[in-house]
């Protein structure tokens, strides 16, 4: 076993893969490396320093590894311990020790990362888009100082032509500035209802996704089945197509979860949208798939792992689609199921629904119901791979 070293170099900073944090030893100021798994493979790195500031334990934020490099860290950490000798608050926050939106975003991230699915992606999103479009307005003022007239003057240049994103940005805003409240370091969350009534209505008609007619999804299997492409990425989307299931589902499938003599797939509850666990009835096809990519198996237990042995990367399956000009992305194949179901079957609505682990939005007979008519299902998804085959 390799012993660390008692204060950190920059080797150990670049090579550590053991999950931990690791102090840089005795007259380090706090400074430590945070070591976390990222949820699609791999690891993320970050620098903390554990301080107290006014009294209080406080753990700040340094930057990530590797953009910012073991002497910056040790640098902004002399920096941070300077500032509190001379009472200041390092933070650059008032006498109260009021953070900045950049500061606050932070802490905010750190608290909710905990129950994200997908929690590196979530991570990456909520950090760029904030970067793009709010840093530069707001990064570096107080929480207590954002107005709603900054958080305006945020979306109004996006709020037609990116309206999604802009609502997105306008949701994570909200989330830090509700962390403020609850703090104490403002009365109100400047991006809550009165920011709603001032922004325009926005008449844009929802943009599905993009899927194939249900006639064409046979013969894109056949492309997929003949692409130049790794093999596991290939499976994994006909695996996909086979059981109507969503692209996260399928890429983060374990062998643990398949019971091929059952012929059933559980997926558990923390890994489908709903958060309940979903049992995946498998047709004879989704069978012979599954024996094709036992030849790719490793300690690691993915099913349809990446060349590197790792889950599949989130637009790996949308890019193969798009490589051989197939005009759908991987989710749209879940609404070519649910039109031919419609069209060709006479499976009732609720059978089609739980097929795609819909959640039943009626409380009153979800409330009743107690079966996932999962023999049903099963009829009706050896229809399916009979009919795209």
């Amino acid at each position: 076993m390799k012993i660390r070293p008692l204060m950190l170099t920059p080797t150990f900073a670049k090579n550590v893969k053991a999950p931990g944090r690791y102090g840089d030893g005795r007259g380090g100021l706090g400074l430590s490396l945070l070591v976390r798994p990222a949820s699609c493979g791999g690891f993320t790195k970050s620098w903390t320093q554990y301080v107290r500031i006014g009294g209080r334990p406080t753990s700040l934020g340094l930057g990530r590894y590797p953009v910012v490099t073991l002497a910056m860290a040790r640098e902004r950490a002399l920096e941070n311990a300077r500032a509190i000798a001379d009472g200041r608050d390092p933070r650059g926050g008032s006498p109260r020790g009021v953070p900045t939106f950049a500061q606050a975003l932070e802490t905010v991230i750190a608290i909710h990362a905990q129950n994200w699915k997908d929690r590196s992606s979530s991570e990456h999103q909520w950090r760029a888009t904030l970067t793009t479009y709010a840093f530069p307005r707001i990064g570096s003022k107080r929480v207590d100082q954002v107005t709603t007239a900054d958080v305006m003057a945020i979306l109004t240049p996006i709020w037609s032509s990116k309206h999604v994103t802009a609502k997105r940005i306008r949701q994570r805003i909200g989330a830090v500035m509700k962390w403020a409240v609850a703090q104490g370091h403002r009365p109100d969350n400047p991006a809550g209802d009165a920011l709603g009534a001032a922004l325009p209505k926005n008449g844009a008609v929802q943009k599905h996704q993009r899927a194939l007619p249900h006639a064409e999804v046979g013969a894109a299997l056949r492309r997929i089945r003949r692409a130049d492409a790794h093999v596991g990425t290939r499976l994994a989307f006909e695996f996909l197509v086979l059981t109507a299931a969503r692209s996260g589902e399928v890429r983060g499938a374990l062998w643990d979860e398949i019971d091929c003599e059952g012929a059933v797939w559980t997926i558990p509850g923390e890994r489908m949208k709903a958060g309940r666990e979903h049992r995946v009835p498998l047709a004879d096809r989704a069978l012979e798939v599954l024996d094709e990519a036992r030849e790719l198996s490793d300690a690691g237990g993915i099913v349809f792992p990446s060349p590197r042995g790792l889950v599949l990367h989130q637009t790996s399956l949308a890019g193969l689609a798009r490589d051989l000009k197939i005009d759908a992305v991987p989710h749209g194949f879940r609404s070519s199921f649910r039109d031919w179901a419609a069209e060709y079957t006479d499976a009732p609505r609720e059978v089609c629904e739980i097929a795609l682990a819909h959640v039943n939005t009626d409380r009153v007979e979800a409330a009743y119901r107690r079966t996932d008519l999962f023999d049903r299902r099963r009829r009706l998804m050896a229809d399916w791979a009979a009919y795209v085959a």
